[in-house]
């Protein structure tokens, strides 16, 4: 079992690695930073969405922003779409599980604010819908993907394709680089 467990943690790090070694990728990292840097100090939320092990991610990295991360500060104005129940299902079971995101981007998005959407396919209907829905309305997306970027690819305005087929491996390099952010997100809002 060891050799299992080895093989598990070696191909972790090798997508690690990968990401090391992409300078495009890094680049769009610093651009993320820079983005959600100047929409916060101009009054802009930040929203996060997922399904899933990626709903659990999106509400972790809202967490970080209107909670801490490293330094004892004001919140930061940020939330992960999914956590109102109530709002969830009924939507989903009066309209479709397809517009629960976008219906809220509709409705509290403003131009200038921040969607952050985490899919491993970058296929996932509901965040593909919130992301034509915020477009419309000149929302930024920062879309948190798998290798190919899926649908999200051409509706993001920054795009975080994962180098990795692998769901599991992806979403541990998307809440590495999710961490990587808010850590440089509160660095550089509170001038630390």
């Amino acid at each position: 079992m060891q050799d299992r467990i080895r093989k598990i943690v070696s191909e972790s790090v090798a997508v690690k690695n990968k990401l090391l070694s992409d300078d495009g990728l890094l680049t769009v990292v610093e651009e993320i930073v820079s983005s959600m840097v100047k929409a916060l100090k101009n009054g802009k939320r930040i929203y996060f969405c997922g399904n899933g092990g990626s709903a659990a991610d999106a509400q972790h990295l809202a967490a970080e922003f209107s909670g801490r991360f490293y330094t004892d500060r004001e919140a930061l104005p940020a939330e992960a779409l999914h956590c109102n129940t109530s709002y969830l299902t009924a939507v989903a079971n009066d309209y479709s599980y397809d517009v629960v995101y976008a219906r809220l981007i509709k409705g509290i998005a403003h131009e200038g604010d921040i969607l952050v959407g985490l899919s491993t396919s970058g296929n996932s209907s509901n965040i593909v819908k919130a992301f034509e829905t915020a477009r419309e309305k000149k929302v930024i997306t920062v879309g948190f993907t798998g290798d190919t970027g899926g649908k999200m690819k051409s509706l993001s305005d920054f795009l975080l394709n994962i180098p990795s087929t692998n769901t599991p491996r992806i979403q541990e390099s998307h809440i590495l680089l999710g961490h990587v952010i808010c850590e440089l997100v509160e660095e550089q809002y509170f001038h630390k």
